[in-house]
């Protein structure tokens, strides 16, 4: 008798996967195999790491003919397993994704699915002709929370939603400022990289209207050399005045190993070993988070608005923020003609026009309280689980981002970043003719 995954399908053995990408996203969907090893085995891994890859190999007990430094040596081999899991930077999704596809894998794909229009069109048509299926990493689809679609009964007719993105201070330092998605050339541009989570949101709760015009504005601010304390120094270890600066890498990183903690970020900043303190300071007396946010070649956005007009009329604002205490959060507002939604990243609230009286729910995770994950908490572990159910079951109804519809929410993202550079209101195309 085969398992039965939380998506409510059954499976009758483990689905094999490969991982390509073995760093943070890797590793954590990795995880799923090792508490679930009925649903999912790991059996192959491409890293250029080494550290990275060992690391997955232990933790799943891969055989080292499966241990690859380069993904293309991977797929020389004949296909030896159901799926992939790439997690590669941002830059380096459109050619293992094609690639893998057209070996016959399904391909799970970190999000953003690419960083131009034409690698995201390239992506999904050679999943379709490959007959494969492919699930985009827009984790927010999967929140457990009783959001939207449980209450759409409640509007008549929706009106506007309104999204905030708190990307949090110290969270925007690390991964925008002095890390990997701080530069638009090496990576791509921060609406993208963060919050293409947040326009596929709006995007879906629309329900199939069209976007038929959007704006945007957003700059980099405060980050900037101008703004460098006197007396500063290049290097938060070598800085006379960082205990008055909350973007000290010190307070981010080596006070929290001091502490004990050795999960993210400081387990991003040591790529060749675990961290501990001796390893920390010499990822920041030497390595890219050790700089002062001041000194540093970033260049993407720190805040951003975005807003959109969808056929019929609805109307959608969203703005990311780097400056907020909370991480990763969002504050979301939905009024419809029969009421108003409010959800604030911990509880929703509901107000029924007609009987004045509101309503407030939470959402359990029900989760192995072992799965760790990011700050999208239990939804990582919601979407790799309908992932593995939907392909050990040949059911793509249980992908909830999948291929076209992905690709219409990121072709939004593309035109509202285009009004930002632009400055103008664009008027989206008919994406039938894209």
């Amino acid at each position: 008798m085969g398992q039965i995954s939380s998506q409510g399908a059954r499976m009758t053995s483990p689905v094999c996967v490969i991982v390509v990408g073995a760093g943070s996203r890797g590793e954590n969907y990795s995880n799923y195999g090792s508490i679930h090893p009925e649903r999912m085995k790991v059996v192959g891994v491409a890293d250029p790491r080494k550290f990275a890859r060992t690391k997955i190999q232990q933790q799943h007990k891969i055989v080292d003919e499966n241990l690859f430094d380069d993904w293309l040596s991977m797929l020389e081999r004949e296909k030896f397993a159901d799926a992939v899991l790439i997690c590669t930077p941002d830059r380096l999704h459109k050619e293992p994704a094609v690639a893998f596809a057209k070996k016959g894998y399904h391909v799970l794909l970190e999000k953003p699915m690419a960083t131009t229009a034409d690698d995201c069109r390239e992506i999904v048509e050679a999943c379709s002709q490959s007959g494969v299926m492919l699930s985009v990493g827009h984790v927010l689809r999967y929140d457990p929370n009783p959001f939207i679609d449980q209450y759409y009964g409640l509007y008549l007719l929706i009106c506007n939603f309104i999204l905030f993105f708190q990307v949090g201070f110290y969270h925007f330092a690390h991964s925008f400022v002095r890390g990997n998605w701080r530069n638009e050339d090496e990576s791509c541009f921060a609406l993208l990289a963060k919050s293409c989570h947040d326009i596929d949101l709006i995007h879906h709760w629309a329900g199939g209207r069209r976007c038929v015009k959007v704006s945007s504005f957003g700059c980099l601010s405060h980050f900037r050399k101008e703004n460098k304390p006197a007396g500063a120094a290049d290097r938060c270890l070598d800085c006379a005045i960082e205990k008055d600066c909350p973007y000290s890498a010190c307070k981010i990183y080596l006070d929290r190993v001091k502490q004990g903690h050795t999960g993210w970020p400081v387990s991003v900043i040591c790529p060749s070993s675990f961290p501990d303190i001796e390893s920390v300071t010499k990822a920041l007396k030497t390595g890219p988070y050790g700089r002062c946010v001041y000194e540093c070649d970033n260049d993407v956005c720190s805040n951003q608005v975005v807003n959109m007009e969808f056929e019929g009329g609805l109307t959608a604002a969203f703005s990311m923020v780097a400056f907020t205490e909370e991480l990763c959060k969002r504050k979301t507002t939905i009024s419809g003609s029969k009421g108003e939604l409010s959800y604030d990243g911990h509880q929703i609230r509901v107000f029924d026009f007609l009987t004045q009286k509101s309503t407030k729910h939470t959402a359990h995770s029900n989760i192995p309280g072992k799965y760790g994950m990011s700050g999208h908490g239990s939804a990582d572990y919601h979407l790799i689980d309908a992932f593995i159910s939907a392909v050990a079951n040949n059911d793509p109804s249980l992908i909830r981002s999948g291929p076209e519809e992905t690709l219409r929410s990121h072709l939004l993202v593309f035109e509202a970043e285009r009004s930002r550079l632009e400055n103008r209101v664009v008027s989206c195309g008919d994406p039938s003719q894209n």
